[in-house]
């Protein structure tokens, strides 16, 4: 077995050049790969795809990358929560392509499968399937670049689009723990993306909360099993941020 274990985020994301695709776990703020993507954040990585839920917030996560003009494309399914994002997208300093979420996770699983590409009933009728959805504007506001028409077809009397699966160079994901081998299992909802996205990477780079020896892993509860990865650290960093605070009126308050 191949101990997979290097001694650092920043050795880790070493050998990410400038314009690579990156897909990265994480929904919202929860289960993301904060360690890897400081670490590449400080080695001047640029010119960057990020294949992603969403963009992180302005100060955190992918946000960080894209507030320093590190991302030039994106392709996300929920993009709400980060005004430096809209004002990038509406400048024409971005390209974004929203795609429904079910079908991005798709997309990830099915390029992790070896599946080049799938029929989905999501977006049938709209601009997803029939093109004409912004991708870049230009500085005066117009449309520089717009989606493309997919292929649609009819199954059973249903139609279906045409959907491309994704492999990007590498995949940044977050796990509560993992083994030497690559082994990963995620706590409760930090097991969104990450399973999807480690699935497609060609080189998949994990951040462990908690390493722990191979036989320490029930292998009912691994995730993601060490075949899909090929690098895995201990988090630099234990923060974890809440993305809306919601909280119960106490009784005085009602």
């Amino acid at each position: 077995m191949i101990d997979k274990v290097v001694d650092s985020a920043a050795a880790a994301v070493a050998d990410i050049p400038s314009g690579a695709s990156i897909a990265v776990g994480g929904f919202g703020l929860c289960g993301i790969p904060v360690s890897l993507i400081a670490a590449l954040h400080a080695q001047g990585t640029s010119d960057l795809e990020t294949i992603s839920n969403n963009c992180g917030v302005d100060d955190w996560g992918l946000g960080i990358l894209l507030t320093d003009h590190r991302i030039r494309r994106t392709i996300s399914s929920y993009v709400g929560e980060n005004k430096e994002f809209a004002r990038q997208f509406l400048a024409g300093e971005l390209e974004v392509e929203l795609t429904p979420q079910g079908t991005l996770a798709e997309k990830l699983r099915a390029g992790g499968a070896g599946i080049p590409a799938f029929y989905t009933p999501a977006g049938v009728g709209t601009q997803v399937s029939e093109g004409g959805l912004p991708q870049r504007y230009d500085s005066a506001g117009g449309v520089a670049v717009a989606s493309g028409r997919k292929e649609v077809r009819v199954f059973h009397g249903d139609e279906f689009v045409l959907e491309l699966s994704v492999t990007p160079d590498f995949a940044l994901v977050h796990a509560a723990r993992g083994d030497r081998y690559g082994n990963l299992s995620y706590h409760a909802t930090a097991m969104n993306f990450n399973p999807l996205a480690a699935m497609a990477g060609r080189i998949t780079i994990a951040e462990v909360e908690e390493l722990v020896e191979p036989e320490d892993l029930d292998p009912e509860h691994i995730h993601t099993p060490g075949i899909f990865v090929q690098r895995v650290i201990v988090a630099e960093t234990a923060e974890k941020r809440i993305e809306k605070r919601t909280t119960a009126l106490g009784e005085a308050e009602r």
